[in-house]
């Protein structure tokens, strides 16, 4: 198990840019691939981004491609998310995932869930 602890969530106007950080503690960051999700009201939560171990592959969803870049730095035990251009639509609550093996594509490789953090852009 590792403990997920999001941060960097906040009200942003639309065309606006945040950061979201993910703090994982124990040792093995590097052994779980990480991914970001998001759940708005009234749906179903979805993938963002998900990235390698090594941080060398990554996968988008086509609604963020361009605007969103998902990165990891192994030796402060942290994932990110870099989000620019927001749009309304992007309002959400934001999950911060890792998991063991499987495809990036796929949200049923990842296993552990931080609490989320809470993304708002105003119009």
């Amino acid at each position: 198990q590792v403990q997920l602890v999001e941060s960097g969530g906040g009200l942003v106007q639309a065309g606006g840019s945040l950061r979201l950080s993910c703090a994982a503690s124990g040792r093995t960051f590097i052994s779980y691939v990480m991914g970001w999700f998001r759940q708005a009201p009234g749906k179903e939560r979805e993938i963002v981004g998900t990235i390698s171990r090594s941080g060398s592959s990554t996968y988008y969803v086509d609604s963020v491609k361009g605007r969103f870049t998902i990165s990891r730095d192994n030796a402060k035990n942290t994932v990110y998310l870099q989000m620019n251009s927001l749009e309304p639509e992007d309002t959400a609550v934001y999950y911060c995932a890792a998991g063991g093996s499987g495809p990036l594509t796929s949200a049923r490789t990842f296993d552990n869930w931080g609490q989320g953090t809470q993304v708002t852009v105003s119009s």
